[in-house]
């Protein structure tokens, strides 16, 4: 045990918890509690809640607010978007986010708190946090909406994306499938929410490269317009493309800008010659390409231009 007023061991205790120290875990090794209080405030402690501080040179996150509702709390599971980013999967939202069963008097610090049952078997401990499991973090995000994030989510995490550990620059495989989310879905039929959260994951494709892809298709949906994603066409030359999406009856070709993909000469060069590999293909009559900021901000505009070409290579009106 260490000794009374070593301040190693408050690091050390700390350390455990992201930098979190209860008073309680303190003072049960032996500080008396108003030297540990002084010592705090005089040692640059960052009081988070009553009870919990954080250690000098952290920085007050998210992450440490999981940590600080969490530690000497087990009934407190992280869900929802927190849940989701421990798990490495886009979200368009991200709060800290706590499910506890009901008929259990409990609060969270700068979050949400959501009061549900929760099965051993849909628990799990990601650094050092326990966090729904990644199958029930989806259904739980279906079944709360909104649709959008919902799906990104989800398309997220039954894809192969860029990992946000270790800064983007490595792919993960896939957390889990559509599939097992429905049998998430199937196991709780009657959890409120559950018949909606299963028409919208109904329209979850895995193909989706990116959230700005998962909202274009969504508005394209929304406004009838139902393309193939992801579809394999081959140039003359043997080379395969893979556009976003691809209205095959009128030979359209609607790609979806992401920002990253634009980083450096050689990804610039590599998104040119993917469009003239697009555009040698036989099936292929047009291209048209919208930013992310054109997906998330001016939808409208970006449908009437799919649509208005649609007409032009179908030889009707365009649907006003």
């Amino acid at each position: 045990m260490a000794k009374t007023g070593d301040a190693v061991s408050l690091t050390a205790l700390a350390s455990a918890h992201g930098g979190v120290l209860l008073t309680a875990q303190a003072m049960a090794r032996g500080w008396p509690q108003r030297r540990l209080n002084r010592h705090l405030v005089s040692d640059g402690w960052t009081r988070i809640r009553t009870g919990a501080w954080l250690e000098p040179g952290r920085v007050l996150d998210e992450m440490v607010l999981l940590h600080a509702n969490q530690v000497g709390r087990p009934h407190l599971v992280v869900s929802h978007t927190a849940a989701a980013v421990l798990h490495d999967v886009e979200t368009r939202t991200q709060r800290v986010e706590f499910t506890a069963p009901r008929g259990v008097s409990t609060t969270v610090h700068g979050g949400v708190l959501h009061k549900m049952r929760l099965g051993p078997e849909e628990t799990t401990m990601v650094g050092g946090l326990r966090t729904t499991t990644v199958v029930r973090t989806m259904a739980d995000l279906l079944r709360a909406g909104p649709r959008d994030d919902a799906l990104v989510a989800v398309e997220s995490a039954v894809s192969r994306r860029p990992s946000r550990y270790g800064g983007g620059k490595r792919r993960r495989e896939p957390v889990t499938t559509l599939r097992e989310i429905a049998a998430a879905l199937e196991s709780r039929p009657t959890m409120r929410g559950t018949a909606t959260a299963q028409e919208w994951l109904a329209l979850a494709d895995p193909k989706a490269g990116s959230p700005a892809e998962t909202i274009a298709r969504l508005r394209m949906h929304d406004a009838g317009l139902h393309p193939e994603s992801q579809v394999l066409l081959t140039t003359p030359t043997g080379r395969r493309a893979y556009p976003d999406f691809f209205f095959r009856g009128q030979g359209l070709v609607v790609e979806i800008e992401g920002y990253r993909w634009h980083g450096s000469r050689a990804q610039h060069q590599r998104d040119t010659a993917r469009f003239n590999d697009l555009m040698s293909c036989g099936e292929v009559r047009r291209i048209l390409r919208f930013t992310a900021s054109d997906v998330y901000r001016r939808p409208g505009a970006m449908i009437r231009d799919i649509r208005g070409a649609l007409a032009q290579l179908s030889g009707f009106s365009a649907v006003p």
